[in-house]
């Protein structure tokens, strides 16, 4: 039972950490297209969404 759950606790963290990893990707690519440096903008969303998706996956594996 207990594997289980930390199995949902994985997948749980998966989908929303990726979910935020495409969204700052995104949003960086946005804000980069209004300086007219989109791959600057891109690398930079990414960044902050490899921080995102870090943070929600140890919030959510260290979640009881």
């Amino acid at each position: 039972m207990e594997e289980k759950n930390d199995k949902e606790k994985v997948k749980t963290a998966t989908s929303i950490g990726g979910l935020f990893f495409v969204g700052c990707m995104f949003i960086g690519a946005g804000i980069g297209m209004i300086y007219g440096a989109v791959p600057i903008g891109g690398a930079i969303g990414m960044g902050v969404g490899f921080l995102a998706m870090g943070i929600i996956w140890a919030y959510y594996t260290k979640k009881k």
